[in-house]
This record gives C-alpha cells, structure tokens and sequence, in this order.
C-alpha cells in the first residue's frame, strides 16, 4: 500500500506516533542555559538550554532537580539527561531532564563552593587562628614557579623596598595534577631554611589552570604552616581556597610583596622617630645624672674634707685630754698606796722574822731526832728500789725506744704538713706585726717625742720651753731640753727663706 493508498491520521494520532517515537530514546547533551524560570507554585522548573546554532526548551520535575543539588543559573554550562518528549495540546517539543550537573568550569567551581564550605564548617578560614605577618621579616620564602612572571615581580619588589631581606626560593610546578605536593613540599623547604613568612604566589591564568590551589590537601598544609602564609595567585578578582585559608591573601603577587616588606618611606620615619626618642631619652639620662652630680658636689663632706674627720678628730683630742688628766693623778694614787704597803711591811717585818726563827728552831731539833732513823729506812727504801730500777731500766727502755723511734718517724713525716698551712699564716702576722709596729715607723725616719713623765708629746704646749724630752729614733733616745716652740707654718717660712 502507497502513502497516497493509507488512511490520514488526525493530529492527535500524528502527535501521538511522534510522541511515542521520541520518547524511546535517552540521550545526553552539553549546553548553556540561556532562560531559567523556577517560580513557587511549580511542579517543574522550566529553562532552555543552546549553543551556536540550536536551542532546546527543558522541564525537570521538582524533585529530580531537588535531588540534583545544582542551583542553576542563566549562563551556566550544564550536562542533561532525560529524554524528547511531546506536549500534545501545544504542539512543543520539549526535554524532560532527567539528571543535571554543572559542566565544565561550572562544574569546577562547585567542587571548589563545597570544599570552601567544609573547611569553613572547621574553622579553617576563621580569623582568629591565623597567624599575624612579621613587620621586618629578615629572611622571606617564596614559593613559586621559576619560569613564571612572578616571581621576577615578587623580587623587584623586594629588592626595591627591603633590600636587607633575605629570599628563599622554591621553584616549584603551579600547574597540573602534581602541583599542589609541589607547592607543600617547597613551603616545607623553605620553613626549614629559616624563613620567617611563606609567599605562595603565581600569576594569573584560567579557572582551570588555578585549580591547584583548590586543593584540600594544599589548604591544610598552609594552615598546619608554623610561620605566616601570605598568597598572592592570580589577579584581583581570581580567589582559590589557598586564599581563603592563608594568614594574609594579596591580590597579585606584587601585592603580596608589599604585603611582608615595609616601604622605604615607612622605614625612613620609622627610624627618625626612633632616633628622636633615643636622643631624648639621652639627654634626659645627662640631665639626671648632671642633677644628681650637682647634688653630691653640693655635699658637706666634698666642700670641706675635714667635715669628714671633724667629729673623730673633736672626739680624740677629748679623750686625749681626759687621759693626760686622769693619768698624773693615777700615778699619785698608785705612788700613795705603795708608801702605805711599804709602811706596813716595815712594821710587820720584823716580828714575823723572830716568830719564823722560834719556829725553825723547834723544826731543827725535831729534825735532829727524826733524820738518823729516816734516813737510814728511806736509804733502804732507796736501795731496793734502785736494785728494782736497774733490773727493770733495759727492758722499759727498749720499748720506750721503739715507741719513741715509731712515733719520731710519725711525727717527722706529719709535722711538716701540720705546720705547712700555718707557715704563711705566720708570714701575713709578721709581716702585718711589722708594718703595724712603731719600731717600723721609726726605721722610715719618724721620731717620737715624750716628755719627763713619759707621756708621748703631741702639742708644743705638752712641753714648755726649758723640759726635757726624750726623743725616741730607730736605734736609741736623744736626750734633749726645749728651747723654744715654731708652729708648723713658721717652719714652712723658714724653710723657703732656707
């Protein structure tokens, strides 16, 4: 039977055949979403998705597109599957979504959307646990790669505002599955060289090419990171989970740089005021130590030296008169008690001589009686004894002598260590006996002066013009009578007109 010879098919039953045709087939297929309509109310969302030459209206069910987990928005790259389907009474052809996933980019950024969700459910981008940047960090690790623009940009501006910085360098890969292992082993690298802050930089590039920094394993190592981390990865708007976890996140690398190194300027007043305050706190030290100079110049005791020795002195010329006083009338007792004794001694002499005598002659004839028979039993006594002696002498004596040359040799080797240490004691004593005896004072041509009574003369008046005084030198006295009394500075005068 030819088409012409077939019955015609109304457009329910046309719609129908097509319908039934299309949705036997599954298929899966890339586009942009180019309208998005997604009201309250709806049992499906409606969109439409295109490339560069079609456009393909779509519905997915509420639930199919809760279960999704994607939030779509209008430019985005999604992946559909779901099957041709025909809405009869319109006559549109639509495609009943089955499953939708971002594609692409999209897809990229909404791993990384979850990743930066987790770790910020952990406290990881939390402010309060990174670490502060040091303000003049004198050895820097940079981890970059070497080829790149950026790390020429991370050492110009360095070497133009901190100079006296050192650079550590890890050249590592920034691209590619293998980076981010590369990137923790280069901050390892460098951290264990010294340095006192980490910049991981790189310049910018495609979301794809960023990736790197996305990666978990990369986010936790900077922030187990014991020194600062500062990130300076692509341009101004490009942020990767790096930046969010790191201490510090710069836009650029030249940012980053700027960002640990202070500027010349900074540095140039930095140090202006540091040397104003140094100076000041100078001057005021001068000034107090001037004060407190000034105050002791001002003392007493510096004006007039005798301040010092005023009191002892007033002190020892009293004594010395009180004992120049008490001394004569101390003799004159002495002298006086003395006479008395001698007084009775005299009178008390003579009638114990003849008592004594009266008494000895008693004792003599007792004596006379008594000594034959005494003698004669103690000459025997003497004799037996004497006999005893000599039998006992030699064995006594050998073992005496033994003992004795036992406890010689003892001593001989003891007694030279006892009397080692007292040796120099003995030394210092002399010495010092010496030095404190007057004998020594007089041997350097001092004299001393005393008067007829004995008192040492210390003032002219002690001895009066016409005395005698003796004056003691290093081997004798002199003899002398005063003439006549020169203060000491009439004997400076007399000395310069010599």
């Amino acid at each position: 039977m030819t088409n012409s010879e077939r019955p015609a098919l109304s457009v329910s039953a046309a719609m129908a055949l097509a319908k039934g045709a299309l949705e036997g087939v599954t298929v899966r297929l890339v586009g942009e979403v180019s309208e998005l309509s997604n009201k309250p109310g709806y049992k499906a969302v409606y969109f439409t998705v295109k490339d560069k030459s079609a456009s393909l209206p779509c519905m997915m069910w509420n639930n199919r597109y809760r279960a999704a987990g994607v939030q779509m928005r209008v430019g985005q790259l999604v992946e559909l599957t779901g099957r041709f389907t025909l809405y009869a009474a319109k006559g549109r052809m639509n495609f009943d979504v089955f499953s939708v996933a971002l594609a692409g980019e999209g897809n990229l950024r909404l791993q990384v959307a979850n990743l930066a969700r987790k770790l910020s459910a952990e406290g990881l981008m939390d402010p309060a646990r990174k670490l502060p940047i040091p303000v003049f960090p004198l050895t820097i690790g940079l981890v970059t790669s070497p080829r790149g623009d950026a790390v020429h940009d991370v050492l110009r501006t360095l070497r133009r505002r901190f100079p006296v910085a050192r650079v550590l360098l890890a050249g590592v890969a920034v691209e590619g599955p293998q980076a981010p292992a590369g990137i923790v082993e280069g901050m390892r690298a460098v951290v264990h060289a010294g340095a006192e802050v980490v910049l991981v930089v790189r310049g910018g590039g495609s979301y794809e090419d960023l990736m790197p920094f996305n990666d978990e394993f990369l986010a936790r190592m900077i922030v187990k990171c014991p020194v600062p981390v500062v990130t300076g990865i692509g341009h101004e708007p490009d942020t990767s989970i790096a930046d969010m976890v790191a201490d510090l996140r710069a836009s650029t690398p030249t940012a980053a740089a700027e960002k640990v190194s202070p500027a010349r300027e900074s540095l140039d007043a930095l140090f202006a005021a540091r040397a104003g305050s140094l100076s000041a706190c100078a001057q005021r030290s001068i000034e107090h130590a001037a004060a407190r100079l000034g105050r002791a110049a001002a003392h007493p005791v510096f004006r007039d030296p005798n301040a010092l020795l005023a009191a002892p002195a007033m002190g020892l010329d009293v004594a010395a008169d009180r004992l120049s006083r008490a001394l004569p009338a101390s003799l004159d007792k002495d002298r006086l008690q003395v006479a008395r004794m001698q007084e009775r001694l005299a009178t008390a002499l003579p009638n114990a001589v003849n008592e004594d005598a009266v008494a000895l002659g008693h004792l003599k004839d007792r004596f006379a009686r008594v000594l034959p028979v005494g003698v004669a039993s103690a000459a025997q006594l003497v004799e037996r004894d004497r006999e005893r002696l000599v039998r006992a002498l030699p064995t006594a004596t050998r073992a005496l002598s033994s003992d004795l040359a036992h406890a010689r040799q003892r001593l001989v080797g003891v007694g030279g260590s006892l009397t080692q240490p007292y040796r120099q004691q003995f030394g210092v004593a002399a010495a010092q006996l010496d030095a404190l005896s007057p004998l020594a004072v007089l041997g350097r041509g001092y004299a001393i002066a005393r008067n007829e009574e004995g008192a040492v003369v210390k003032h002219v008046a002690a001895a009066p013009v016409g005395s005698r005084v003796g004056i003691s030198v290093s081997d004798g006295v002199l003899a002398c009578r005063v003439e006549a009394h020169a203060t000491a500075s009439q004997q400076i005068d007399s000395r310069k007109d010599a």
